[in-house]
């Protein structure tokens, strides 16, 4: 787990990442600029529970690509949650939590998983334990405000105005950042990679 001090602000920005590409780099960069944070921790999971891993490439590849292509001294790539077996969200949040006191802390995502958020273990907990910052993602700007969290915790929403103070509010507090977005997916370089590697005959 990377080092921090009291009184910090940190990004949590979790995937699997696989591979990393520019679309990540850009919710990455955003979300250090527009909340203002100190670091954000980049943590590649061992694979998200809600995915088939076939394809899955290998935690260390993972964790070098991300390495290669992350935006500045301010992003620490980690894999800590392999090390601890911790393989939900909500567990990480009270692993991380339990052990800086004092670091205020917030959830980054992209706005492409608000959409099925309501699958993850534990939701609610998670929404109510750290603010959430939702980045736009292509695709993603409208539905949002149809997810399930969204509706949910619709009181809960802070302007992206006020997004620098998002950090130190008391969950549930959640923002949606517009800004630059990229088109690229993980899944879509998947497919182009495999249409190269078995070229019709």
């Amino acid at each position: 787990m990377p080092n921090v001090e009291k009184g910090m602000t940190v990004g949590l920005f979790g995937g699997s990442f696989n591979p990393p590409h520019q679309g990540h780099v850009l919710v990455a960069e955003i979300a250090l600029r527009r909340l203002q944070l100190d670091q954000l921790w980049w943590m590649v999971t061992p694979g998200n529970p809600l995915k088939n891993h076939d394809e899955l490439a290998g935690l260390e590849e993972r964790v070098q690509l991300s390495r290669d292509i992350a935006p500045g001294p301010r992003v620490k790539v980690t894999a800590f949650e392999a090390a601890h077996r911790l393989n939900y969200t909500s567990q990480t949040l009270d692993f991380v939590m339990a052990r800086n006191p004092g670091v205020h802390f917030v959830w980054v995502m992209g706005a492409d998983n608000l959409k099925h958020f309501h699958h993850w273990q534990n939701w609610r907990g998670i929404t109510e334990t750290v603010p959430i910052a939702v980045i736009d993602r292509p695709g993603s700007t409208l539905a949002y405000l149809s997810s399930k969290v969204a509706k949910t915790y619709s009181n809960a929403r802070v302007d992206e105005d006020d997004a620098a103070v998002l950090p130190f509010m008391t969950a549930p507090a959640w923002t949606f950042i517009h800004g630059p977005r990229s088109s690229l997916s993980s899944s879509a370089i998947r497919r182009e990679l495999r249409a190269l590697s078995n070229p019709a005959s």
